[in-house]
């Protein structure tokens, strides 16, 4: 019995022992881990919409980077769920960025730590890199609080720097959580983008055109501000020049008024047969607010008659002599009344100017906000010669028709309720994006002087353009900026003084921009698509009872079920001794 007893005692030390040891190892290989951890970053993307894979075209740009590039993110500190995941969301797109390239590096940073002194300072310096703060309500224990954020990223490359918006404009009508998860799902976006701009040594040149009453410098000032971040711009007159060339990366066309001749358009053609690219932003009809508002209160369009639209038909596209009306539009004063001597304003909505919401899931418009344009026409795409692929950027809502030129305008439109039965031209397209290799206007009828220019300048006649890209809009007022009479202080591009707010327009040109300059390379992190999954509601309310005795039983039944398995192992393994 006492032999019994003692080899008992001598096995319970031995296993007792065996537990030790095999808890110190696991506690060892645990340690192992985190510290080979800390050195690599490693994980599998099993989401449905691979939104923890890089694309690509970012992974071959960070592997190009050779010197350190710091990123300074303004998101550290307490904040709400929603931006508690955009916080969470920009650090690991970061350790995807530094697990491709240890050159990246980053810290997050609190706007809001310090002395008063010392956050005014912060503050002051922010204003002066163009970072505007959000002022965001806080409900807590059925108080509201007010905190001041800085949803932005500050990327340094040597002397440097870029900034970076995280936060999406808010859609008017949408919901916070579709904003910041539209602001989730653009980050590998906007990160490459910045680091893409300042790794380049030299910036590409963007020219204007002038000479045929385009949109004057001080109407595009806001457009070319930011446009002068990443590029060269500056302006031509096309009837000055012998030719347009190549080291040009881009042509813009903003708003012509009077006919381009010949010979100015050869000059244009031969620039887009060796590869130019050309940003068309058109108005087909003479029409404007000033000219409703004079005596008479009508006004019948007529066309600009720019001599383009040949060669446009040749690219493949063609602008109707119409005009587009839209349910889903901007609005704008007009007076109702007088109350004494002063006049009354009321808002209505002004269905030439429609509100587009971009509905492709090309990356130029992906997750982009209202586009507001002025007196658009209807963009047809026609069959070319050689192989040029069409796709429509910017499209007229469900409820929308067509007026022709032939009709006067007026504003008695406005008097009545709008009959959603007679807008019935729903998706009509208004910009264009042609892709191919485009067919020259001038094959086999290039003139004897225009052969003796090429000659001269050691060229040859292009029949056939190299791959390349165009993009055609039929408003050219999307890039005028307007200013304020009282001040002359200029106003943003795309904001409407009657509504206050700002339209999506300077980011869109951004985009065709970079996309006709660049090619489908980072810009396609924009069409990538982080998925809302929202609970269903009334699935939820059905079912809450069921779920919460499930998540009160279901625990208590598995630790009583774990206690009888533990009691019936020992149980059988004693008894047998």
């Amino acid at each position: 019995m006492s032999m019994k007893l003692l080899s008992d005692k001598k096995g319970n030390k031995s296993s007792g022992s065996h537990r030790l040891t095999q808890a110190v190892m696991l506690a060892l290989v645990l340690i192992l881990l985190n510290i080979i951890s800390s050195y690599f970053f490693f994980r599998i993307d099993l989401t449905g919409d691979k939104r923890y894979t890089l694309t690509e075209p970012t992974k071959n740009l960070l592997k190009g980077v050779k010197d350190i590039i710091s990123v300074k993110v303004l998101l550290d500190g307490e904040f709400p769920a929603g931006f508690k995941r955009l916080q969470q969301s920009a650090k690991e797109m970061l350790d995807d960025f530094r697990s491709v390239n240890p050159n990246i590096t980053y810290d997050f940073q609190d706007p809001n730590a310090g002395t008063p002194e010392q956050i005014n300072d912060m503050r002051a310096k922010f204003k002066e890199l163009g970072i505007i703060p959000t002022n965001l309500r806080i409900q807590q224990d059925n108080k509201t609080e007010e905190k001041i954020i800085f949803p932005y990223a500050i990327v340094n490359y040597g002397t440097r720097k870029y900034i970076v918006n995280l936060l999406e404009s808010n859609v008017a009508g949408t919901s916070p959580e579709v904003v910041l998860n539209n602001s989730v799902g653009l980050l590998e976006y906007k990160f490459a983008n910045a680091i893409q701009k300042l790794l380049k040594r030299e910036k590409q040149n963007i020219l204007f055109t002038a000479g045929h009453g385009e949109l004057q410098q001080l109407e595009t000032t806001d457009l070319e501000s930011t446009l002068r971040e990443s590029y060269n711009t500056g302006r031509v007159n096309l009837d000055t020049i012998v030719q347009i060339k190549n080291a040009i990366d881009l042509l813009i066309v903003a708003r012509p008024r009077t006919e381009f001749d010949e010979k100015t358009k050869f000059k244009i053609d031969q620039y887009v047969m060796n590869g130019g690219k050309v940003l068309w932003l058109i108005d087909k009809l003479a029409v404007s607010l000033d000219s409703l508002r004079r005596p008479g209160n009508a006004y019948v369009p007529y066309d600009y008659s720019l001599n383009l639209d040949d060669m446009l038909f040749k690219y493949g596209v063609r602008i109707q002599n119409n005009l587009i009306l839209d349910m889903e539009c901007s609005k704008i004063p007009l007076q109702t009344g007088m109350i004494g001597n002063t006049p009354q304003y009321d808002q209505f909505p002004w269905y030439y100017f429609p509100a587009v919401m971009p509905k492709s899931n090309n990356p130029i418009v992906k997750s982009l906000d209202r586009v507001n344009l002025y007196f658009p026409s209807t963009i047809d795409t026609i069959q070319t010669k050689t192989p040029v692929k069409k796709e429509i950027l910017l499209a007229s809502s469900k409820y929308s028709r067509l007026q022709p030129n032939t009709s006067r305008l007026n504003f008695e439109v406005l008097r009545y309720d709008p009959e959603p039965e007679r807008f019935n031209k729903p998706y009509q397209p208004m910009a264009v994006l042609l892709e191919g290799k485009f067919p020259s206007l001038f094959e086999n009828r290039v003139s004897p002087e225009m052969e003796a220019g090429l000659k001269e300048l050691g060229m040859k006649f292009e029949a056939v353009s190299k791959e390349t890209r165009m993009i055609v809009v039929s408003d050219g007022d999307i890039a005028r900026n307007s200013f304020n009479p009282a001040t002359g202080e200029m106003r943003p591009l795309g904001f409407n003084q009657y509504e206050r707010r700002v339209y999506a327009n300077k980011n869109f040109l951004i985009n065709c921009v970079d996309y006709l300059i660049e090619g489908r390379g980072i810009i396609e992190a924009r069409a990538r698509e982080v998925k809302l999954r929202l609970l269903d509601t009334v699935k939820v309310r059905d079912e809450k009872g069921f779920w919460q005795l499930i998540n009160v039983l279901l625990p208590v039944v598995l630790l009583v079920l774990a206690g009888m398995s533990y009691f019936w192992f020992r149980k059988k393994r004693y008894a047998s001794n």
